[in-house]
């Protein structure tokens, strides 16, 4: 008895839409997981109360830029990383100088101009140096005396031209080093997105079997 078989049709066009189909699946998936791993990320920053700027700060693109591939990739970085590691795995931040690391307190301006405030920056602004408060049990400050309480919206501190009313501000907190503890995990959300993408490339796949 023999038995007989023989493909129906153009092998080679069949086998070339096979590929296509496949390289759709794993370029829309890719770009599924390389997307949702982004925006997990953004989350993680926000939920942490790091705020929505820093959160931004995380990009993706895939490969191909454009069209499908069957070996898509996709990449997710961000564009303040330094920041991100430090909270990420924990750091310990010390003084650039070695001596103190300024903090600013509830007296210091938010910004100068459009710089971030530093001692010599609130010196030069209020015309004023600030005195040196040495505390045994807590961080040492720096402090602008004969100021007054601003009203408003602006709120903060301004020189008080008469001497009414005037207070002693604190405008920075001063500390040998701060420790941040770890508040967010990029390995955790990684490997979600990857478990993520090999599901949706089975399911993907074998409902094109099918």
């Amino acid at each position: 008895m023999r038995v007989l078989a023989a493909i129906r049709g153009d092998l080679t066009r069949v086998m070339a839409d096979e590929v296509k189909a496949t390289e759709r699946v794993a370029s829309s998936a890719m770009r599924d997981a390389t997307n949702g791993l982004k925006l997990d990320l953004r989350a993680q920053v926000t939920g942490a109360g790091l705020g929505q700027r820093l959160a931004n700060t995380w990009r993706s693109q895939t490969y191909p830029a454009s069209g499908v591939s069957l070996r898509p990739a996709g990449l997710v970085w961000s564009k303040a990383p330094h920041i991100i590691r430090a909270f990420d795995e924990g750091a310990t931040i010390r003084s650039a100088d070695g001596f103190w690391l300024a903090v600013p307190g509830p007296g210091c301006p938010a910004r100068i101009g459009k710089k971030r405030p530093t001692p010599r920056l609130v010196e030069e602004r209020l015309g004023i140096p600030l005195r040196f408060v040495y505390r045994r049990g807590g961080p040492s400050l720096l402090v602008a005396d004969d100021m007054r309480a601003r009203q408003g919206k602006r709120g903060g501190f301004a020189r008080s031209r008469t001497g009414r009313n005037a207070a002693t501000a604190i405008m920075f907190l001063l500390y040998p080093q701060v420790t941040l503890r770890k508040r967010l995990d990029i390995n955790r959300a990684k490997g979600a997105a990857e478990r993520r993408l090999y599901t949706t490339l089975v399911s993907a796949l074998g409902k094109n079997d099918g």
